[in-house]
């Protein structure tokens, strides 16, 4: 049992402070922000905002905490930078972690991002520190992607998903239903030239078939034209000869008349 409860805490690191918020009230939830603000793997979290205890630091003292831990479910970086004072002091890696998560949402709307929208989103002067976070994103396998220096731009090729706002599941059903009618769209044409080349693939051998029978009926006719051809030749033969025949005898017959009409004269 115990095995099982790591491993399922390995394969999702907000568990264990879903788990923990069950009991931390306070001074103790507060704690629980902070730490899940910092921890590596943890970019999702909206299931701890949903949980009572971390509610209930909505309004009072620590409202800063639960507004910090909103921000980094939902917003980015400018957000953080437009309402400082709502907000508390993020440390390097909680900065650093929020740029992330910012270039994740850039990604949703663009896979390839320009170093300019970059710069400007995540608050950055220098490319070569852009650059640098960029490589950080890709070794903590936030994104996949390249650096493309020669049109300054990044091309993302994944990125890890991010909390949605209960408002943006409308948009998310309607992209999800156009997508359906675009496959179903798709699919549709596929078969049809399915069909296409089923029809044509028939035609072309009922075709074919045609021209073989055709090609046997004349080697057929041929054949029969050749029988009777060599038949014709050789009763024409068969005459030619008799007629030969005939007109030897005829000579010869004519031959022994005329001798003895000779020698009855002498």
């Amino acid at each position: 049992m115990i095995a099982e409860k790591t491993q399922s805490t390995s394969n999702n690191p907000l568990e264990q402070f879903v788990l923990l918020a069950k009991t931390a009230k306070g001074a103790a939830a507060v704690e629980l922000v902070k730490q899940v603000l910092e921890a590596p793997g943890v970019h999702v979290f909206g299931e701890l905002l949903d949980m009572p205890n971390v509610k209930e630091l909505e309004n009072g003292p620590h409202a800063k905490h639960f507004n910090t831990l909103h921000l980094f479910a939902y917003g980015t970086y400018k957000d953080y930078l437009k309402n400082q004072s709502n907000l508390l002091e993020l440390s390097p890696a909680q900065k650093k972690k929020l740029q992330h998560l910012t270039i994740v949402t850039l990604a949703t709307k663009t896979k390839c991002i320009p170093y300019s929208v970059l710069l400007q989103e995540l608050d950055m002067k220098n490319v070569r520190d852009l650059e640098d976070l960029i490589i950080e994103a890709v070794y903590a396998d936030i994104i996949h992607g390249k650096l493309d220096q020669k049109n300054s731009q990044l091309e993302v090729d994944y990125a890890i998903g991010r909390d949605i706002r209960a408002a943006e599941i409308g948009t998310i059903i309607s992209t999800l239903q156009e997508w359906c009618n675009s496959c179903e769209t798709v699919l549709s044409c596929v078969e049809t030239q399915i069909n296409r080349a089923n029809a044509e693939k028939n035609r072309r051998v009922k075709h074919k078939e045609a021209i073989e029978q055709e090609v046997v009926n004349i080697k057929k006719t041929l054949k029969t034209q050749a029988q009777d051809t060599d038949e014709a030749m050789a009763t024409d033969t068969r005459e030619a000869v008799a007629q030969c025949d005939k007109g030897k005898k005829q000579m010869k017959s004519k031959g022994l008349r005329g001798s003895g009409k000779f020698w009855q004269k002498s």
